[in-house]
């Protein structure tokens, strides 16, 4: 699960212009981990902010640094959290990813809503296998 979260880990220094975050948003990529020098995550970009700027200023003329339309209150996860809690916590908020950062709070991966479920009903028909072959007797003395 982390594996493929690392994979759809893109981030941006939190120095870079707006415009660079555009490029950086394309097919595939619909939100970006904001970093500071030590690799800290500060906030998140996402194509809408991109976009509601770009509306307010002057197209690809916009400079302005990422840091003025990221999100500061970030919730993200850890890699040692419960799979289910991560999915609690995301629906609470609404939440499409969610970024994984490590003991220091640098991001390490981020996962998306369809892979947390995804997992997550692998789980329940594992389980419902179990349930299933249990009350059958199969496998069982």
């Amino acid at each position: 699960m982390l594996q493929s979260g690392r994979t759809t880990l893109a981030t941006i220094d939190s120095e870079q212009p707006l415009i660079k975050a555009a490029g950086q948003l394309g097919a595939g990529t619909d939100i970006l981990a904001v970093v500071g020098s030590a690799g800290m995550l500060l906030g998140i970009v996402t194509k809408t902010d991109v976009v509601r700027q770009m509306a307010v200023c002057d197209g690809t003329s916009c400079r302005c640094a990422v840091t003025t339309v990221m999100t500061t209150a970030v919730t993200s996860c850890t890699a040692s959290d419960p799979l289910q809690d991560v999915a609690d916590r995301m629906k609470r908020h609404h939440l499409k990813n969610i970024p994984v950062i490590d003991a220091e709070g640098r991001p390490i991966g981020m996962l998306t809503a369809r892979s947390v479920l995804r997992v997550l009903l692998g789980d329940a028909e594992y389980e419902e296998a179990q349930l299933v072959n249990y009350v059958k007797g199969i496998g069982y003395r």
